[in-house]
C-alpha cells in the first residue's frame, strides 16, 4: 500500500511549532546544576525540528500557488478564531530558514553562556516555535498572538544574558516593537468587524473603500516598518543588536527582520491593493534612505557588531524596495513580469540576508569570544593567526558587499532590475548600496584581518575550533549554494510570487 502524502493528512506544521516550545519547557528541567545535559537536549529538540521541516519541501507541491499542509481548527468558537495554519512556497522558505538557522544558533552558544544555561537554551526553542507560527498562521488573530509572542523570549534573552545596557535595549525592542504592533491589532479587528472573520482569505476577498485601505495601510505598515526595521523607526535595532548575546544576534538579524517584510507580502500588498499603490512611494522613498544613508552610518561605526547592524537595515531596504516597486509595475505599467521579479528578489535577499547577516554576527561572535571586545581598533592581522576564520569572514564579506557568486548578489541584482523598469533613478540610488555596502564591509576586514598584528592579544588567538567550523561552513554552503543555484528556492516560490502579483494587480474600488 502507498503511504498516504504529508501533505493535508499529516499535523506537520504544528509538531513544527509546538515540538521546539514544549522542547523548550522541557528544557527548563534540567536547572542550573545540568548545563551539558540542556545543551544536549536543547540541540537534540532543534535537530528534530529541522529534520521534521525536511518533508515541507519533499512533500510541497511546486505548481500549487496555493495554501498547502493545511491544519483548520475551532480555536476561541465565540468570536469564530481559528487555529489555522498553512504555507505556500513563500512561508515555506522561511520555515526552512528558521528551522536550518535554529541548530546554528544552539551550537554556536554552546560555550559563551555558563550561568543559567538551561533557560538560555530554552528561550531559543520557544522562540523558533513561534516564529514559525508567525510564518505558519492563516488566522490572523493567530497571527498576532505568535507575533507578538516570540517578543517575550528575545526581550528575556538581551535582557537577562546581554551586555552592560541590555535593561535598556531590551525594554527599548520591546516598547517598540510592542506599540507598533497595537495599530496592526486595531487594523485587524476593523476588518473583523466589517467582514466577520479573522481569517486572511476573507480579508483578502473584502471589499474596502479608499478611505478604508489607507486607515489599514498604515495600521499595518506601522507595525511591519518597525519590525523589518525601516527608517525613521531603525534606532531599536542597533541597541539591541550590541547588548544582545551573539546568538540573540543572530536570531534577529537572520531571521526576525524578516517577519516584517512577511507582513508586508501578508497584510498590506493583498489586503489594502489600492492603498498600497497610492502610497509605495512612501514606502520606495524610505527604502532608498534605509539602503542608502543608513549605508553610510555604517561606515563611521567603531564598533563591529553596530556596523553589521546598520549594514543590516540597509540590506533590508532592498527586501521593502522591492515589495513596493511591484506595485508600480503591475499598477501603473501593466508589467506583471517585473512586478513579479521585483517580489522574488525581495525574498531571495530575505533568505540571503538570513544566511549573510547570521554569519557575520557569527564570526564577531567568535572573536568576542576570545577578546571580548568589539571595537574595530582592538584587532588586526587576525588572518595571521586565525587563517581559516579569516577565509570564512572574507567569504562572508564578499556575499554582503553583493559579489556575484554569492547569494548577497541575487537578490539585490533582481531587485535593481525591476527598479530600473520602473524609472532608472530608483535602479541608481538602489545600486549605490553596492558600492557603499563594499566600503564599510571592506574596510571592517582590511582593519579587522589583514595588516600586521597590532595588539599582542591578537598575536595569541587561536583559530576556529570544529564546533565554530562547523556553524560557519554551514553558512558559507547556503551563502554560496543560493548564489550559484538560486533555481530552487525561486522555483519554490515563484506560484505564490505570481499569485500576489496577481491580487495586487486587482482593485477593491
Amino acid at each position: 500500500m502507498t503511504p498516504a502524502p504529508l501533505n493535508g493528512t499529516f499535523p506537520l506544521l504544528s509538531l513544527l511549532i509546538w515540538l521546539p516550545i514544549l522542547g523548550g519547557a522541557a528544557t527548563l528541567a534540567f536547572g542550573n546544576k545540568r548545563p551539558n545535559g540542556a545543551r544536549w537536549f536543547a540541540l537534540l529538540v532543534a535537530v528534530a525540528t529541522l529534520a521534521l521541516s525536511i518533508p515541507l519541501f519533499t512533500g510541497f507541491d511546486y505548481a500549487n500557488p496555493g495554501m498547502q499542509f493545511v491544519e483548520d481548527r475551532s480555536w476561541i468558537a465565540a468570536y469564530d478564531i481559528r487555529y489555522h495554519l498553512g504555507v505556500d512556497g513563500i512561508a515555506a522558505a522561511l520555515v526552512g530558514l528558521t528551522t536550518f538557522t535554529s541548530v546554528l544558533v544552539l551550537i554556536g552558544a554552546w560555550g559563551s553562556v555558563d550561568e543559567r544555561v538551561s533557560q538560555y537554551y530554552a528561550a531559543f526553542l520557544i522562540l523558533e516555535g513561534l516564529m514559525v507560527g508567525v510564518f505558519a498562521a492563516l488566522d490572523s488573530m493567530l497571527f498576532y498572538v505568535f507575533f507578538e509572542g516570540m517578543l517575550i523570549p528575545m526581550f528575556i534573552i538581551i535582557g537577562v544574558w546581554g551586555g552592560p545596557r541590555r535593561v535598556y535595549a531590551s525594554i527599548k525592542f520591546f516598547l517598540y516593537t510592542f506599540l507598533g504592533s497595537l495599530f496592526m491589532l486595531v487594523g485587524l479587528v476593523y476588518l473583523y468587524l466589517k467582514g466577520g472573520s479573522w481569517q486572511l482569505a476573507d480579508m483578502y476577498a473584502l471589499p474596502l473603500s479608499m478611505t478604508e485601505q489607507t486607515w489599514l495601510f498604515f495600521a499595518f505598515f506601522v507595525a511591519f516598518a518597525v519590525k523589518v526595521p525601516m527608517f525613521p523607526v531603525h534606532t531599536w535595532l542597533p541597541d539591541a543588536h550590541v547588548e544582545a548575546p551573539t546568538a540573540g544576534s543572530v536570531v534577529l538579524a537572520a531571521i526576525m527582520l524578516k517577519i516584517g517584510g512577511y507582513g508586508f507580502l501578508r497584510f498590506n500588498l493583498p489586503i489594502v491593493p489600492d492603498a498600497s499603490a497610492e502610497w509605495a512611494w512612501l514606502a520606495i522613498a524610505l527604502s532608498l534612505i534605509a539602503v542608502v544613508y543608513v549605508g553610510l552610518v555604517a561606515l563611521v561605526q567603531d564598533d563591529m557588531k553596530k556596523l553589521i547592524a546598520y549594514s543590516s537595515i540597509s540590506h533590508m531596504g532592498f527586501v521593502t524596495l522591492g515589495t513596493f516597486i511591484a506595485m508600480g509595475l503591475v499598477r501603473d505599467q501593466g508589467n506583471a513580469a517585473a512586478a513579479q521579479l521585483g517580489l522574488q528578489g525581495a525574498m531571495v535577499q530575505m533568505i540571503s540576508h538570513g544566511f549573510v547577516s547570521g554569519a557575520m554576527f557569527s564570526c564577531v561572535g567568535v572573536l568576542y569570544d576570545r577578546m571580548h571586545s568589539r571595537m574595530i581598533r582592538d584587532y588586526g592581522g587576525v588572518a595571521n593567526v586565525m587563517p581559516w576564520f579569516a577565509g570564512f569572514m572574507v567569504l562572508f564579506a564578499m556575499a554582503n558587499s553583493g559579489l556575484p557568486g554569492t547569494s548577497g548578489f541575487v537578490g539585490e541584482f533582481m531587485v535593481v532590475l525591476a527598479s530600473f523598469q520602473r524609472h532608472p533613478m530608483l535602479a541608481f540610488f538602489a545600486a549605490i548600496t553596492l558600492i557603499v555596502g563594499a566600503a564599510y564591509t571592506l574596510w571592517l576586514v582590511k582593519r579587522v584581518v589583514w595588516g600586521e598584528i597590532r595588539n599582542p592579544q591578537v598575536a595569541e588567538l587561536t583559530d576556529v575550533n570544529r564546533r565554530e567550523a562547523f556553524v560557519l561552513g554551514a553558512f558559507a554552503v547556503g551563502v554560496l549554494l543560493l548564489g550559484i543555484w538560486p533555481k530552487p528556492l525561486t522555483d519554490l516560490m515563484e506560484p505564490s510570487i505570481a499569485q500576489l502579483a496577481a491580487q495586487v494587480a486587482s482593485s477593491k474600488l
